[in-house]
């Protein structure tokens, strides 16, 4: 085995269409796409019974520990179309001293923050922009909130696809000089990114771009969907009691539940799924309040404010799609305020020494809350999602400073 074999051996795929999420008509798979007539996601599918007797457990655990291992349930038909920075399996830690501190189960983060461009945006983006080059498409454009542009920018930037982002004019800098770096061309705007959605959305006639909004295309969910069927195999082919994940638009807790479905037809796993759990910002929680209305869809979240700004998503175009798979899981929507989302992030760096995004904390902050009202009890295992490396964000400053050429006092340490 080399460590670039999942990207230079052709192995057989299974594609057979591609289906609208709320009416089920059907679409030619290898043409581009955006949403379906009915103006909503498309998702692809695949034979699956194909896929289980072309694939085994023994033959995966053969193959180098990237996201391309699982080619024969990814869309991307031929190795020369794969564009890839390096995207590992990224890591289960365990946060042993805050599950006794808090008396629960098993605490598990999957640490996102691994991957190319520093976050969980480079699964949905590496697919999405591998299938754009499998198509021809020239020219991409997306709105983002930081993350989710880097990541477009860099892949598209290593094929030599065109990039043009939006973001909202108080996106981190980092993410902004980190965008522009990798050869896109990004533009700040004065409002929230559903409205740098519009600009993208408008421009798809006027400029010949392809629109990558979120879930407005149909392969973010397949790269996002990595994260169930990586985790399930970390785990032997279980899944956690639950999953929280830090919720914007959504696209990672779709995915992953949909890698659940599919990894039971193919007998990878049973029927046991994990309760699904959308962690949201209280200055931004348009699923928490559409659950505890019981609607399928979500109404825009009118002055949308938070810390943790990757979840900062006023309206999603997926809404329906997260509803239902956290139902279907006997999950539930939660809302965490940024005081609880500051500490969280403080607590687990002090007391395990993993940093977080500000997203991450919110889904620990998010758990603390849930064990403490009883929704999630004392014995269950639980995954956390950290979706980005924490040095993306600002950090408190430190002004502790010692004069060399004075005398020390030693007993101050």
């Amino acid at each position: 085995m080399q460590d670039n074999d999942n990207l230079t051996i052709e192995r057989p795929t299974f594609v057979t269409h591609l289906e609208c999420a709320m009416e089920g008509d059907h679409y030619a798979a290898d043409q581009v796409h955006n949403l379906s007539k009915a103006g909503k996601p498309l998702l692809v599918r695949y034979d699956l019974a194909g896929v289980k007797k072309a694939l085994t457990k023994d033959a995966l655990s053969q193959r180098p520990a990237d996201m391309w291992r699982y080619r024969e349930l990814l869309p991307v038909r031929k190795c020369a179309d794969i564009v890839s920075l390096g995207e590992v399996t990224t890591p289960l830690i365990r946060l042993p001293k805050l599950g006794k501190k808090l008396g629960g189960g098993e605490i598990i983060v999957k640490d996102e923050g691994r991957l190319p461009t520093g976050s969980f945006k480079a699964r949905g983006l590496v697919m999405a922009v591998s299938m754009g080059k499998a198509l021809g498409i020239k020219h991409m454009a997306m709105p983002t909130n930081g993350n989710a542009g880097a990541a477009l920018a860099a892949y598209a930037t290593s094929c030599g696809i065109k990039t043009t982002i939006f973001c909202p004019a108080d996106t981190p800098e980092v993410n902004v000089s980190e965008i522009e770096l990798q050869g896109a061309t990004v533009y700040r705007v004065n409002g929230y990114i559903d409205d740098c959605g519009k600009i993208v959305g408008e421009g798809k006639a006027k400029v010949g771009w392809f629109d990558t909004s979120t879930l407005k295309e149909p392969y973010r969910i397949e790269g996002k969907k990595t994260m169930g069927l990586e985790l399930a195999e970390q785990l032997g082919w279980d899944v956690p009691d639950v999953i929280f994940y830090p919720t914007g638009g959504g696209t990672g807790l779709i995915g992953m539940w949909k890698a659940f479905d599919e990894l039971e037809k193919i007998g990878f796993i049973g029927s046991k799924r994990p309760r699904m759990v959308a962690v949201q910002a209280s200055g931004c929680a348009p699923m928490v309040r559409a659950y505890d209305a019981g609607t399928e869809h979500a109404t825009r979240w009118e002055d949308a404010h938070t810390i943790a700004s990757g979840i900062r998503v006023p309206q999603a175009i997926g809404d329906f799609l997260i509803l239902r798979a956290v139902r279907e899981s006997k999950g539930f929507a939660i809302a965490v305020d940024d005081d609880k989302i500051s500490e969280a992030l403080s607590e687990v760096a002090r007391e395990e020494g993993l940093l977080l995004c500000p997203e991450g904390a919110a889904t620990y902050a998010a758990y603390k809350d849930s064990l403490a009202d009883g929704r999630v009890s004392k014995g269950d295992r639980v995954m956390l999602f950290n979706c980005a490396t924490g040095l993306k964000y600002p950090l408190p400053k430190v002004d502790r400073a010692l004069d060399r050429h004075k005398p020390i006092d030693y007993t101050q340490f």
